[in-house]
């Protein structure tokens, strides 16, 4: 096994200041004695490869540099390899993306040299990771997923990503103007509900689009998805609950139940409108879609 630390650089990430960035964190690793071979992602989801060849290589500490998609990627990369077991592995995150709604769950700071220091220190936890079954894919999460509104979002989301933080804003309210409801069927354990649905959301951590709290979130490792199913919220709905949206009192809403499962099945009923799906922020597909957890599948460094 490799002692040092692989680093997984995503250059796009930091809103166009990424060359200051680096060198900081360069300047940081150096200064922590933190010893580290890197490798920059040439383009969207190469993480995935970069990872598994660090793994094949002996590298069993991964830090992911970038924002919630990077993470994803490297996610993906370290659960579809069979070098060695996932819980072997452990990640760590010095964010510099668009969202990193996935580093607020555990307060890991923004700020490079304090990002840095967490790793030096390597405190880490085990947390759960969430599995999705499409008819022609298949992908994990480490965060939070979903269909419906929140996938639509998502694709508007990346034509928008160049405007920065204030993307999710312009994407969501896009979303409430177009974004056409259908028909779920959501099987969850012995509980079958068939509704007209704004959204169902299935989740891992606490934060999502820019933020938001749209999950009864609990622990990150007890093995159950924090499920919220946001029924036929209108455009009005929507719009008196922005705040609502950001300090997780839109669970509260009668229009929106949430539940805990290990796993869910979800069903559009109407083949001509099939609901987009998203998981960490990334467009996954459409239409139907069977979700479960792996319990305690990677270890991660947090305050």
């Amino acid at each position: 096994m490799n002692s040092s630390w692989f680093l997984i650089v995503n250059p796009v990430a930091g809103n166009g200041n990424f060359n200051k960035y680096w060198n900081e964190i360069q300047q940081e690793l150096k200064i922590n004695n933190i010893a580290y071979e890197y490798a920059l992602t040439a383009h969207s989801k190469r993480e995935k490869t970069i990872v598994q060849l660090a793994i094949d290589k002996g590298y069993t500490k991964i830090i992911s540099v970038g924002g919630d998609g990077t993470l994803h990627h490297i996610i993906n990369g370290i659960m579809t390899q069979n070098s060695i077991n996932s819980k072997d592995i452990t990640v760590a995150v010095i964010p510099l993306g668009t969202g990193n709604d996935w580093v607020k769950t555990y307060n890991i700071p923004k700020n490079i040299k304090t990002a840095i220091h967490l790793i030096k220190k390597e405190k880490s936890i085990f947390q759960d990771v969430g599995y999705l079954e499409l008819s022609n894919t298949t992908t994990y999460f480490n965060n939070v997923a979903g269909i419906g509104f929140d996938g639509y979002v998502v694709n508007k989301l990346n034509k928008l990503k160049r405007f920065g933080s204030i993307a999710y804003l312009i994407s969501g309210i896009a979303g409430i103007l177009f974004y056409k409801k259908t028909t779920l069927k959501i099987d969850i354990d012995d509980i079958s509900i068939e509704t007209k649905c704004l959204m169902t959301l299935f989740g891992i951590c606490k934060y999502s689009g820019g933020g938001m709290q749209l999950t009864d979130y609990k622990e990150s490792n007890n093995g159950l998805l924090d499920i919220t199913i946001a029924k036929n919220l209108s455009f009005w709905d929507v719009l008196v609950s922005i705040k609502r949206l950001y300090n997780g009192k839109i669970l509260q809403h009668k229009k929106v139940e949430t539940y805990s499962s290990n796993s869910l099945l979800i069903t559009p009923k109407n083949i001509d409108n099939k609901p987009y799906i998203q998981a960490d922020g990334e467009l996954i597909g459409t239409g139907k879609v069977k979700v479960s957890i792996v319990k305690s599948a990677i270890r991660i460094v947090v305050p």
